[in-house]
């Protein structure tokens, strides 16, 4: 019987939290997002397809929702970057930037990465069954041009990976993974807050 050792080299790792009070979060947040579509319901377009994309959240305004999440959500960006690898003494890691994103039924974001920084984030504020799941793809590209054909997929050759989400759910990923999202097939809006990490 031939035995081998498979030795998973260079992985592409996301990291899934659920946090900690979210439903309390949540509400707020819900609410906070809501307002802002009132405000401009025009929105910007980046990978969505349909849907809306808010402008950068003020993320200096004292006793904001949007800052006690910002706030809340820095010991899992630390958990991260310790879960990585990577260096934290000495360093200011900080959120870049924050929005939100509302996609309706059959809204969905096309495949695309979040150059210019380190880490990035999907935070489900709202997500219903069929609501659209997170999907990353293979970063590498020769992957793509060097394989035979498949007969059983598996961790080893797999070129997309679908992830089922729930509310209160935290992706947190390299900022190079090429990723999108699934067409919302439910009745209900999902609503996301993604954000961007770097080191100044």
């Amino acid at each position: 019987m031939i035995k081998n050792e498979i030795l998973k080299l260079f992985p592409d790792p996301i990291l899934k939290y659920k946090l900690d009070d979210y439903k309390t979060f949540n509400k707020d947040l819900e609410k906070y997002i809501y307002n802002l579509y009132e405000e401009d319901t025009k929105g910007i377009e980046r990978s969505n397809r349909g849907g809306w994309h808010s402008k950068n959240f003020n993320l200096s305004e004292e006793n904001s929702i949007q800052k006690k999440f910002a706030i809340k959500i820095q010991e899992y960006i630390l958990d991260c970057f310790q879960n990585m690898g990577w260096k934290i003494k000495d360093k200011n890691i900080r959120i870049k930037e924050m929005w939100a994103i509302i996609n309706g039924k059959e809204n969905f974001n096309v495949i695309h990465t979040h150059p210019n920084c380190y880490l990035s984030s999907a935070y489900y504020v709202k997500a219903s069954k069929n609501c659209g799941g997170f999907i990353a793809e293979n970063p590498n590209i020769a992957k793509r041009y060097a394989y035979p054909e498949i007969a059983n997929k598996n961790e080893l050759n797999v070129e997309t990976a679908k992830i089922e989400v729930e509310e209160g759910d935290l992706l947190l990923f390299p900022s190079y993974l090429p990723h999108k999202v699934g067409k919302n097939e439910s009745g209900n809006d999902r609503i996301v807050i993604s954000f961007n990490v770097d080191i100044k």
